[in-house]
């Protein structure tokens, strides 16, 4: 434990601006200064203000005229007719074509607006056929080709269209009904989800002993009826979050040194500092577990997550069962003594977590707004509007009744591995006729053929 001086000096560190507020105050009022103080502070936090202000805007501006400039391709990926491959292929093609990570110069990133580029890899029901696809900029669709042929030789990958314009809008209408929600972690980032590790995937079981975690999904995406679908998409971008770092007035970390500060949050009960300096921890049984997955997780790369999922039919081939189905498509990633992920941000009458449900009106405006935001797939760089009148800055009763606020989407960090457990090609056990596949094999031409 901290001593006695060190936790006075740390609480000083912390609460160094309060303190020194604090102590203007007292002199202020001491020596009655109180007009020569407000006539050279203000000017100066007025200045502090609009810059800031100023400059935000200006970002926000140079990023969104940046991000018009991308042209977006939908990449169908077929998977081959045997899947031999564990998800561990899944886990280097995402490593390979999917971390586009790279230092901006200043003159990129505060004149031109560069961001990084974020992909949506979709699993997604039409009419019961399912089908596995990948939205990139159209500049990374050669890498994105030749890393998936490199993982997954006999798959092919064809261009198609955006399946999200063949529903035009939710009303009475076009005839479409909806209900989609998004997911978060419900712990910190630290804590990982179950893997396909957890599931043994890694150590390449005979077909006939393999728990694949993905077969239920495609199951139940599978057996959807003409006039239904299910649509899933996780956007992911190399990880760029940064976590205040104690102590510091402008100090950051980044995701892989807070689950380290997670670890030792986690262990600080069970450690004990010795008159020599050593230390020693001893952790319960029950942590050992949680602990390890944490510091595992940090052995490979992250990526920045958000996770939306939508249930879309024909008003005649509504089916509401399907609609709480969706919401559990991922139980059995649950991990209870780590990590595991819940909806939010479900448009039904409850969304805005009020006492009162809200109006048909509203719940078709929520419902559309998803769908605007599942076919943009957006979670970075959200609009100006649906920052200004987001959820978190317009809390209930103002939310849903004064002006139908945006929901506030949250992101969370999942490495490689996770991302690979949640979408991965199923292997041959998974009997799903609907699932497209390569029936037949491909070979290269042989290289004496007479010319």
């Amino acid at each position: 434990m901290d001593s006695v001086p060190e936790a006075i000096e740390k609480f000083i560190i912390d609460k160094i601006l309060i303190i020194i507020i604090i102590v203007l105050a007292f002199l202020a009022w001491q020596f009655n200064l109180h007009d020569e103080i407000i006539k050279g502070i203000l000017p100066v936090l007025g200045t502090i203000f609009i810059g800031r202000w100023a400059f935000r805007m200006w970002m926000h501006y140079i990023q969104m005229d940046f991000i018009s400039g991308i042209t977006w391709v939908i990449l169908e990926i077929v998977p081959p007719r045997e899947v031999l491959r564990s998800p561990k292929a899944m886990e280097l093609f995402i490593t390979n074509a999917l971390y586009q990570f790279s230092n901006k110069g200043g003159r990129e990133e505060f004149w031109q607006g560069a961001v990084w580029f974020w992909f949506s890899l979709e699993i997604v029901s039409l009419d019961g056929q399912v089908h596995f696809y990948i939205r990139a900029p159209s500049r990374v669709k050669e890498l994105i080709e030749t890393q998936m042929y490199a993982q997954y030789p006999q798959a092919q990958v064809k261009l198609v269209e955006d399946y999200t314009l063949g529903v035009p809008e939710f009303s009475e209408k076009s005839g479409w009904k909806g209900w989609g929600c998004e997911f978060k972690l419900a712990k910190p980032s630290a804590f990982p989800i179950k893997t396909y590790v957890d599931f043994g995937l890694d150590k390449d079981p005979k077909e006939e002993y393999k728990v694949d975690p993905i077969s239920p999904i495609v199951e139940l995406f599978g057996s959807l009826q003409k006039g239904e679908q299910m649509w899933l998409q996780i956007v992911v971008t190399p990880s760029k979050t940064k976590f205040k770092k104690p102590g510091t007035w402008f100090g950051h970390h980044d995701w892989a040194e807070e689950t380290h500060s997670e670890i030792k949050k986690l262990l600080l009960p069970y450690t004990n500092v010795r008159d020599n300096g050593s230390i020693e921890i001893r952790a319960p049984d029950f942590l050992v577990n949680v602990t390890k997955g944490m510091s595992t997780k940090t052995n490979k790369l992250g990526f920045d997550t958000g996770i939306r999922a939508m249930y879309v039919a024909k008003r005649e081939s509504w089916n509401i069962s399907n609609r709480r189905n969706i919401r559990m498509i991922f139980r059995q990633f649950a991990n209870p003594d780590s990590n595991m992920l819940e909806r939010h941000n479900n448009t039904q009458g409850d969304a805005y977590g009020g006492i009162f449900m809200v109006s048909d009106e509203v719940l078709e405006t929520l419902t559309n707004r998803m769908l605007t935001e599942y076919r943009e797939r957006s979670f970075f760089h959200d609009s100006m509007r649906q920052q200004l009148f987001s959820k978190n800055k317009l809390p209930w009763p103002m939310s849903p009744y004064f002006f139908p606020a945006y929901f506030h989407s949250q992101t969370f960090v999942l490495n490689t591995e996770e991302l690979a457990t949640l979408w991965h090609f199923p292997g041959q056990i998974l009997k799903v006729p609907t699932l497209e596949r390569i029936e037949s094999k491909e070979a290269s031409p042989p290289t004496n053929l007479p010319m």
